[in-house]
C-alpha cells in the first residue's frame, strides 16, 4: 500500500519543491535532495505525515467534527470545492476575508444575507423589482455566492482547518492558531512547517499534487463520516 501511495506521490510530482533560494530552513528535515537549483522532498515522510493526517480527520469525521478546505489560488479552485463537497465539507476557494474565523459572528450575517437573496431570487421576487435595483441586488448576491457559498450551512466556527498553501493564506493560517483550531497543510520548501499542526510535505503549486493529496485527506472524512452514519 505505501509503496503504491509512493509511485501515486512521484507521478503527481508532489516531490518538487521550490527553487533552492526560497527555501525555509526549518524545512531541511523534509528535503531529500536538490537538483538543478530546485528542492527535492522526501516523498517517504511526505506519505508518512500525509497518512498521519487522514488518520486524523477520518477520527474526527467519525465524531462528526466539521472541516474546512481554504484555497485561494485560482488555479486549484475548483479541485477544493470538489474535494470538499466529496467529503461534506466546507469551503473558501476565493479571497479570504480578514476575520472570516475571528469575527465569525459578523460572518454569519453576511451569510444570512446570501439565504435571503437567494430564497427571494427563487420566489421571482427581483422580477417585481425597477430594473435598475434588480441589478444592484443581482451583483450582490452575486458577490456574496463567490464568497460564503462553501459556509454558507457552516453554523459555526470549524473543527479542523485544511489549508493548501500557508504562505499565500497566512491572514487564515494566523486566525486559525488564535483560535487553536487543528491546521492541516501542504508544506513546500518554502513555507513554515511550524506555524501547523499536521504538516504535509509536498507541492503546493501543482494541480495534480495537489488534487493527490487532497483526494485522499476527503476520502477519509468520507469514509469517517460513512462509518458514524453506519
Amino acid at each position: 500500500m505505501v509503496n503504491n501511495q509512493l509511485v501515486q506521490l512521484l507521478k503527481a510530482g508532489v516531490h518538487f519543491g521550490h527553487k533552492a533560494n526560497y527555501l525555509n530552513p526549518k524545512m531541511i528535515p523534509y528535503i531529500f535532495a536538490e537538483k538543478n537549483g530546485r528542492h527535492i522532498l522526501d516523498l517517504i515522510q511526505t506519505s508518512f505525515l500525509l497518512n498521519e493526517a487522514c488518520i486524523f480527520v477520518k477520527k474526527a469525521a467519525q465524531q462528526q467534527k466539521s472541516i474546512l478546505f481554504i484555497g485561494t489560488s485560482s488555479k486549484i479552485s475548483k479541485i477544493i470545492a470538489q474535494e470538499a463537497i466529496k467529503s461534506n465539507s466546507f469551503y473558501i476557494c476565493h479571497r479570504w476575508l480578514g476575520g472570516l474565523l475571528t469575527n465569525w459572528k459578523t460572518v454569519k450575517t453576511r451569510i444570512e444575507r446570501l439565504k435571503l437573496l437567494e430564497k427571494q431570487e427563487e420566489n421571482g421576487n427581483f422580477n417585481l423589482l425597477p430594473k435598475k435595483e434588480a441589478a444592484i441586488i443581482k451583483k450582490e448576491l452575486k458577490k456574496l455566492k463567490i464568497y460564503f457559498n462553501g459556509i454558507k450551512d457552516m453554523q459555526n466556527i470549524p473543527d479542523i482547518i485544511i489549508i493548501i498553501n500557508p504562505e499565500q493564506d497566512l491572514t487564515a493560517i494566523k486566525e486559525s492558531i488564535n483560535l487553536n483550531l487543528p491546521i492541516i497543510s501542504i508544506i513546500d520548501s518554502n513555507c513554515d512547517p511550524d506555524l501547523v499542526t499536521f504538516p504535509i510535505p509536498g507541492n503546493n503549486d501543482s494541480i495534480l499534487s495537489v488534487k493527490l493529496i487532497l483526494s485522499e485527506l476527503s476520502k477519509n472524512i468520507l469514509d469517517g463520516r460513512l462509518e458514524k452514519e453506519n
